[in-house]
């Protein structure tokens, strides 16, 4: 690959991260002012600053200090954090944490009076979605009994949890009935739980070493606005959010009684509109049926939603996902040159935006890109070698090694591959903008997206327009 910048020799000047910073502030506060319909004389008349003031943070030439905010909050519809945007902390697309630094990061965790774990950080970034912890198991069992006594539990947490299993671990974790099971895992096993989940992990007596988990919590929709929305409300109102999704015609009835609730149409008004018998509505809105193709269509023509918006999961999966290395399915990739060797790993169809590989890379010459993934991506070096990692970011070309206990973050579209000999694990995960909210950025279509994105112009030309 020509004109490749080394990250190890390349210092990014810290004027233009600040500078940039400060435009997506500006572009940021535009945005919000457009939302509210101020002007700028009209936010400087009503915040009692003056207009070149107003201006200056739009540009991104100063910050909005915190006196500012308070007034803004005081006057206006708005929050405080409205005014904040993520730091980046990956202005290269991709950012890394070596082995050495995350050993620094060790801490040892008690549980009963006894070193139970070791925790070490490994690549985390403000922009990711997900935590990911290399977890040493220092406590050791002598039996798969899940009721063993030296099993200390935890309550379960609030973040999805993916785990890769290296050595001899055993998993614990409570069913959807509250009994305790233990699953014995080995090297290239895998699992996920939901949220709130009671688990823990110990090591097997007998074992060469202690057993070793690469932990990845991570947050999906829940976190950030929606969890500071809900929270607003008490929990007994809040928790009404949460539908019946224990079955598909639970699923189906809770779905269907949510966007008939909120359109507040009487029966009659229902059947009229869809052409279908109060008996079969009934049916439906009581869990006794799920509605046909045909009725669903015209239920959702009725309550003017999409018919995806009123389907159930195609399945009712348990909570607790297991999967063990030798069930996985296997592939290579890309289709002519096979430089990759795919196993899928643990995952489940609540979270389709969320993916997990065991990649076996092979040693080639071709300097293709040949990886580009639109969502955000967790990589550990679980091998005993070193992988190059190449990737194009804002029209630059950078290299670097991942060493063996290395961790990187890849950013969403960075095109990259990985060269020489080894095994990568990698977690890819969907942020906040895939799903629905994806969807509703297509549908303000790629032109308009530009400006979600980035907000550089007032909502309406000052001097008029015809166009």
């Amino acid at each position: 690959m020509e004109n490749i910048i080394s990250i190890d020799m390349m210092e990014e000047e810290i004027s233009s991260i600040d500078k940039s910073y400060l435009i997506r502030l500006g572009n940021n506060f535009l945005g919000l002012l457009n939302d509210i319909k101020r002007r700028p004389i009209d936010a400087a008349n009503e915040l009692g600053v003056s207009i070149d003031e107003i201006n200056s943070i739009i540009s991104g030439k100063q910050k909005i200090s915190p006196e500012l905010i308070e007034k803004a909050v005081k006057l206006w519809p708005v929050n405080e954090r409205d005014f904040y945007i993520i730091s980046d902390d990956c202005p290269e697309g991709i950012l890394f944490m070596s082995s050495e630094d995350s050993k620094n990061s060790s801490r040892i965790m008690e549980r009963a009076g006894k070193p139970y774990y070791e925790y070490r950080d490994t690549a985390m970034s403000k922009t990711a979605p997900f935590r990911p912890e290399w977890i040493l198991e220092l406590c050791k069992v002598t039996n798969n009994d899940p009721s063993n006594p030296d099993a200390q539990w935890n309550h379960g947490h609030f973040m999805h949890q993916f785990t890769y299993f290296i050595g001899e671990v055993n998993f614990y974790f409570k069913d959807s009935d509250g009994k305790k099971q233990v699953a014995v895992m080995n090297t290239g096993d895998s699992m996920y739980i939901t949220p709130f989940t009671p688990h823990t992990f110990t090591t097997r007596d007998g074992a060469s070493s202690n057993g070793l988990i690469l932990a990845l919590t991570y947050g999906n929709k829940l976190t950030g606005d929606a969890q500071q929305e809900i929270s607003l409300l008490p929990a007994n109102t809040g928790s009404n959010f949460a539908l019946d999704f224990s079955s598909k015609e639970s699923s189906s009835s809770s779905l269907l009684n949510y966007y008939y609730d909120i359109s507040n149409l009487s029966m009659d008004e229902f059947t009229k509109r869809t052409n279908i018998s109060k008996t079969d509505l009934t049916n439906y809105l009581e869990k006794n049926q799920i509605p046909s193709s045909e009725h669903l269509e015209k239920i959702a023509n009725a309550l003017n939603v999409n018919c995806r918006d009123l389907m159930p999961n195609d399945k009712i999966e348990s909570k607790v996902i297991v999967k063990h290395h030798d069930e996985s399915k296997s592939w290579s990739y890309p289709e002519i040159s096979k430089t990759y060797d795919f196993l899928e790993l643990a995952s489940i169809t609540t979270l389709p935006h969320s993916r997990a590989f065991e990649i076996t890379t092979k040693d080639s010459d071709d300097d293709t890109l040949d990886l580009t993934v639109g969502l955000h991506q967790y990589v550990y070096n679980v091998s005993e070698s070193s992988i190059l990692v190449n990737w194009r970011y804002d029209d630059k070309l950078y290299t670097k090694s991942l060493n063996p206990g290395d961790s990187a973050y890849i950013k969403p579209f960075v095109s990259h591959n990985f060269r020489g000999k080894g095994k990568l694990l990698i977690l890819r995960i969907g942020g906040k903008i895939n799903g629905d909210s994806q969807r509703e950025l297509s549908f303000v279509g790629k032109d308009n997206a530009k400006r979600a994105i980035s907000e550089t112009m007032q909502w309406f030309d000052p001097k008029g327009s015809n166009s």
